[in-house]
Formats: structure tokens, sequence, C-alpha cells
């Protein structure tokens, strides 16, 4: 009886790499270009002035929607007023388009007709 001693397995030759070869003028080569994404457009809550609602109301608003200290409000609110419309914050398109309908909503709530949209920022 013969008892064969177990050999270690023999490591499979590795492949080799691939080697540039030279080109006959025929082929094409494809360039990985790097990619970048732009930046979401970003646009801007506008508050329009209306000779009804009252001042006191739109810095309530302003506070409480667009998180800004009673000095900021009053100042945006003043700005609406003298200029005929102020900018109140800028976001992207969906939080501004947001920001908008809880504006309206709570001035249709309160009985008064102030308007505000959003616009992309330039």
């Amino acid at each position: 009886m013969k008892f064969m001693a177990s050999t270690p397995p023999v490591p499979a030759p590795a492949a080799p790499q691939a080697r540039p070869t030279d080109d006959d003028g025929g082929s094409t080569v494809a360039e990985r270009r790097e990619q970048r994404t732009k930046p979401p457009q970003m646009y801007q809550v506008v508050m329009l002035n209306d000779d009804y609602t009252p001042m006191e109301f739109v810095v309530v608003v302003i506070q409480e929607f667009f998180n800004k200290d009673r000095e900021t409000a009053t100042q945006i609110m003043l700005r609406i007023h003298l200029d005929g419309k102020g900018i109140c914050g800028v976001y992207s398109r969906d939080v501004a388009a947001t920001k908008v309908e809880q504006v309206q909503q709570a001035a249709r709530e309160a009985g008064h007709p102030l308007q505000c949209l959003c616009e992309p920022v330039d």
C-alpha cells in the first residue's frame, strides 16, 4: 500500500496585466470626464406690499415663517412698505413654495390680502 503525502495546492498563475498595445489607428478611445453636478436653483421668497395688511402682522409672519428676530423682521417689513416688495429668504424650490403657501394661508385665516411669491435667484 502506498500513502501519498498531500501536497500544498499550486497557486494559479496570475493573470497578465493588460498592457497598452500599439494602436493601428482604427480605434476610438473614450476618456472618462469628471462630472460635476450643479447646485440646485435657489428661489427667493418675496412679500408684496398692500394698503390693508397691518405692519405688525407682516412682522409676526416674517418672524414665524422665516425665523427672523424682531429687529430683522421689522427691517424687512419696512423694505416691503417702502419699496413695494421685500425678500424674506432664499431657499430651494420646494422649501420656497412651502413658505409661500404657509404665508398665504396665514394671511387668509387672518383676513388679510397679503401676497407672497417665489422667484428664481439670478
